[in-house]
This record gives structure tokens, sequence and C-alpha cells, in this order.
């Protein structure tokens, strides 16, 4: 009784470590991508910034590209789960659903000018002519992808139909990722982006028709 209960708290602790190594290697390896992009980002590098032995590193990630693609699959999952669409701050649909409507687009623009989209941008570019990398990232993106589109799809079924809800969402992820994309050189304020009151008087227009 008394060997297992003092075994325990080693067992968290090892168990913490490991937990606290692999985060501190995800987030290097998202800092690395976003400052000195795809090709300037190795696995030395990601180990140096993250304070890590090199055992250590392919103990968790055996290869670079299984490492950057869960790095900005990380970031950007976690982010989506405590900043998203599904957790934003929106004022009540019963009292303002116009107002309540045009904060969720400016909560799914935001979500382009986070670093995770551009360590995102680095690793859809250097797929095209790396086939590891590619077969690494299309299962990954396609998972982050459908969690999503499925709560963006929640949010707007309470303005529409489903499939009104669904051609808004994808009208404005695509639309917003290739604006996003210019910022890369042109960078300006995000918020005054004349786009954002187009997109939002689009989804006005499509999901509340009567307004």
């Amino acid at each position: 009784m008394s060997t297992r209960s003092a075994a325990e708290p080693e067992r968290r602790s090892r168990e913490q470590r490991t937990s606290d190594s692999r985060t501190r290697i995800l987030d290097a390896a998202v800092a690395c991508l976003v400052e000195s992009g795809y090709a300037g980002t190795t696995t030395l590098t990601i180990q140096n910034r993250a304070g890590v032995s090199r055992g250590r590193l392919l103990h968790h990630f055996p290869s670079k590209e299984n490492l950057l693609v869960a790095a900005a699959q990380h970031l950007a999952t976690s982010r989506f789960a405590e900043e998203g669409l599904a957790h934003a701050d929106l004022p009540d649909a019963d009292v303002d659903p116009g107002t309540r409507l045009d904060r969720a687009v400016d909560v799914m623009w935001w979500t382009y000018q986070q670093a995770y989209f551009w360590a995102s941008v680095e690793l859809w570019t250097a797929a095209r002519t790396d086939p590891a990398l590619a077969a690494a990232l299309l299962p990954a993106e396609r998972r982050l992808g459908a969690a999503i589109r499925q709560t963006v799809d929640a949010f707007f079924e309470d303005y529409g139909t489903p499939q009104q809800a669904a051609m808004v969402r994808e009208t404005l992820l695509t639309s917003m990722r290739g604006v996003a994309l210019t910022y890369g050189f042109d960078p300006r304020d995000p918020s005054t982006d004349p786009h954002l009151e187009q997109w939002k008087q689009l989804a006005r227009a499509l999901l509340m028709p009567a307004a």
C-alpha cells in the first residue's frame, strides 16, 4: 500500500515532465516556422529553442514532418478550442442577432491573423513538393477542418438552414484565407480591411434576408 502511494507521485512527475517537454518542442517548432519558414526550420534549431536533448526530441517526434505538422495542429486546435467561435464573447441572439452575426465574422477573420495560420501556410506551401510532408499533413488538416466546419455551421444554423449555413461558411473561410495570404507581403491593420465589411454584409444578406 505504502509502496504504491510513494510511486504514484513519482509516476505523475514523470508524466508531467514528458508533457512539458513535448509542449516546449511544439511551441518551439511553431515559433521557428513563423520566424524562419519551413526551409529555415530544422530539428536542431527546434531542439535548441526548446532546450531539450536530441534523444528527447526524437522520442516524441521521430521525423521532422510529423513534428511540424503536430506543432501547427496543436497550436491551432488549442487556440480554436479556447478562443474560437464556440467560446467567443458574443451578444445575445435574442437581443441583437445582427450584431452577434457581425461579431462572429470578426472572430473568424481574427483567426487568420494568428501564428498558427502562418505556420500552416508554411506547411501547405512546402507540401506541394514534399510528398512525405504532404502525407503527414493531409489527414491532420482534414481532422482540423472538420472540427472548424462543425463549429461554424452550428453557429450559422441559428440563422438559416444547414444548406445556407454551409454555403456562408465555405464562402467566408475560403475568401478570408485568400485575403489573409496577402498579408504575408503586404502587412496592414486587419481590422480596417475593406473585405471585413463586405463579409459582414454577405452574411447578413444570406442568413438574415428579411433584416
